[in-house]
């Protein structure tokens, strides 16, 4: 299906852009990785996919530019990179509120503006951006997640109008909580922040916000991004996907 297509996935050598990453792969896409890892574990990554990797720093706008020279015009672009810090507002450090801003939202309009020529070149598009279901709903002690993920909204929608007329789409993929490293990951602040156990947080404060109990697993955020890529989703843009288990429903 997206055979002769480019796609860069950001934040893909792990977790929900690795699952993307493998799923356009699967269609016939030339993927190309980008995100941290060991350099034996992204170079067997390569190796699976047939990728190529580039590592550039998304907090950095120059570095941006040169990944995006580098790998050439892109016919898929996937914006999933992001990273989560949890603390009450006045606690909250500002290091971390602009490293949050730069990688969740920044990063989304630089690969986007320097995507956007080619695919107009080309009359044919995707930007799909992994959004959260913190982009329609807020939570305490994510202040800079929550507005960043808000913001990549915005993003979206506005760049589907600007583009609607190009042959390009542009969605947001929201999930809930998805069984990643970024959710483990912040398991500890939580604990810390609301003073309470792991089991405490697993139950009455991720699950208790998906009315299914389930975490959602990446490959349904995949499954997905590689719809939006298709034929029969080509009127689709400006949506904003919520796969979360039905939190957003309350």
């Amino acid at each position: 299906m997206l055979k002769d297509r480019r796609a860069l996935v950001t934040g893909s050598t792990s977790g929900i852009g690795l699952a993307i990453a493998r799923a356009l792969a699967a269609e016939g896409a030339e993927v190309i990785l980008n995100g941290l890892g060991k350099p034996d574990a992204i170079a067997a990554l390569c190796a699976e996919l047939g990728s190529r990797y580039n590592g550039a720093n998304l907090m950095d706008p120059a570095a941006i530019a040169a990944m995006m020279a580098d790998i050439g015009p892109v016919d898929i672009l996937v914006n999933n990179a992001g990273m989560q810090h949890v603390a009450p507002v006045e606690d909250f450090p500002a290091e971390k509120w602009d490293a949050i801003i730069a990688l969740n939202l920044s990063a989304a309009f630089h690969t986007t503006q320097a995507a956007v020529p080619g695919m107009k070149a080309k009359g044919w598009g995707r930007i799909i951006n992994t959004a959260s279901a913190h982009s329609q709903v807020a939570s305490p002690f994510k202040s800079a997640y929550v507005a960043a993920k808000h913001g990549l909204a915005g993003l979206t929608k506005t760049i589907a109008l600007e583009l609607a007329t190009h042959g390009i789409t542009a969605n947001c993929i929201s999930p809930g909580y998805v069984w990643t490293p970024l959710v483990e990951n912040q398991i500890p602040d939580t604990m810390a922040a609301r003073g309470i156990t792991r089991d405490e947080v697993m139950n009455d404060i991720l699950l208790a916000k998906q009315p299914t109990k389930q975490f959602i697993l990446p490959e349904d955020v995949a499954a997905m991004a590689v719809f939006l890529c298709s034929e029969p989703a080509r009127g689709i843009t400006g949506s904003n996907y919520a796969i979360d288990g039905g939190w957003t429903a309350e």
